[in-house]
């Protein structure tokens, strides 16, 4: 058995909370050991380093420890497209996402970026991702092989499109639903990877793909299903005329059987009131995407009336869309919406939303997304005082909520001084981690 201890300043939220501002833990020096893959133990450092002396000790002291970033929605095949001129939503698409998802018929193109985007989440602390590929099968067993290669816990699906798109990304009922399910059958609960149901968007799915897709979340009841929902006017509107026969735009989902508990819509920016209910009804999670939806131009997603109607929310970078693989800054994008909205979000609600808030919405909180002892050993280093300005910020106030607030602000890659996936280190900021290196 390999047993190692890490000494830092440790925080989490070791429960689920309707009020993260106060049910957190914070130890100012703090001991965290693992043994193997799992959380063995967390607790004060002096009181406890005496029964780990022959433990390999990490000393990160003035570092700050947390679980592992939990990013709820983004698309591997965008990695390459990041920052390009926008445009709003429905052009981005043809403009830019269906032409870089041509290449991705390519397995060896596929598994090239896929190294690239496993190792962006990494460097910037993200240890869990719920992930769209692209409408090739070989691309998403090439991201999930990459994946499995450093034991991380993945969700993700192939992209499925039948329609409104060109017809060289274009799948059928029949095919996307048994691709989906050889997929499943090959990678869902094999080691930590989850396979999520994905169709794109409705206007890209005929009702008799909706309906095959459905039929094949009744057939696997522990899958993800993740698609999109109300993130542009126009979006909505087409929506609309393509599904004259539907209540609004979440009903096109629930009368093909693709809301449950397990299941994430990106975005919700736009909901009527019985949208809000139905989401309530079914369990069903909104991933808060804040930088792509100020870059496309959407709006302002409504994460007060989402948390009054108790619908779980975590947050998401949205890459290619999003313009960064920070949750950290994607926490601060998200910070300034609730002030245009009128609602402050405190930071420790924000770091909820992308750790233990996060697994809580996916049911997997006795996985990931705090530092319980018995979950995965998946957690990050970071270093406040990164650079000469972070560095001036912490002289004279150093609160727990004040960190997290000025890392949401001024932080980015360059705070991680390492991401720690299952136990071993898959990133360290002053060394190439191979990996199954410790």
């Amino acid at each position: 058995m390999t047993t190692q201890a890490y000494r830092a300043s440790i925080l989490h939220f070791p429960t689920q909370s309707n009020s993260p501002k106060q049910d957190y833990v914070y130890i100012e020096d703090g001991i965290l050991v693992t043994r193997n893959s799992k959380i063995e133990f967390i607790g004060e450092y002096n009181n406890n380093i005496n029964q780990y002396l022959n433990v390999n000790l990490h000393d990160y002291s003035g570092q700050l420890l947390l679980p592992g970033f939990i990013d709820s929605h983004l698309h591997f095949p965008q990695t390459e497209m990041l920052a390009s001129f926008g445009e709003q939503l429905l052009d981005w698409l043809t403009d830019y996402t269906f032409p870089v998802e041509r290449k991705f018929a390519d397995s060896q193109y596929a598994s090239h970026i896929a190294k690239i985007f496993i190792k962006q989440l990494h460097r910037h602390g993200t240890t869990t991702g719920m992930v769209y590929s692209s409408v090739h099968k070989q691309a998403a067993d090439a991201l999930f092989q990459e994946a499995s290669s450093y034991n991380m816990l993945l969700i993700a699906g192939k992209v499925c499109m039948d329609r409104h798109c060109p017809d060289w990304l274009q799948d059928t009922p029949k095919s996307a639903q048994q691709d989906s399910a050889d997929l499943i059958d090959k990678w869902h609960n094999n080691g930590r990877l989850k396979y999520a149901i994905t169709p794109r968007f409705a206007p890209t799915s005929s009702a008799k793909q909706l309906h095959a897709l459905g039929e094949l979340a009744q057939q696997y009841p522990d899958v993800f299903i993740q698609t999109h929902l109300s993130e542009n006017h126009n979006e909505i509107a087409w929506v609309k005329e393509l599904f004259p026969e539907r209540k609004n735009y979440l009903d096109v989902y629930d009368h093909y059987g693709l809301l449950r508990k397990g299941t994430v819509l990106g975005h919700g920016i736009h909901l009527e009131q019985a949208e809000w209910q139905r989401l309530q009804e079914t369990q069903a999670s909104i991933a808060f995407c804040p930088s792509s939806n100020l870059f496309l131009g959407s709006g302002l997603f409504d994460l007060a009336k989402a948390e009054q109607h108790h619908i779980p929310v975590m947050l998401a970078t949205d890459v290619g869309g999003g313009t960064s693989f920070s949750m950290l800054k994607t926490m601060g994008e998200a910070y300034k919406i609730c002030q245009l909205k009128g609602n402050q979000m405190d930071p420790m609600h924000g770091l909820y939303l992308m750790t233990q808030g996060a697994a809580v919405g996916l049911g997997l909180e006795n996985e990931i997304g705090n530092l319980n002892p018995g979950t995965d050993a998946d957690f990050v280093i970071i270093n406040p005082e990164f650079d000469e300005l972070s560095a001036l910020r912490f002289e004279s106030h150093r609160t727990p909520q004040d960190i997290i607030f000025a890392l949401s602000m001024l932080a980015d890659d360059r705070a991680i001084m390492a991401t720690y996936v299952a136990g071993k280190a898959v990133y360290q900021a002053d060394k190439q981690i191979l990996k199954g290196s410790q």
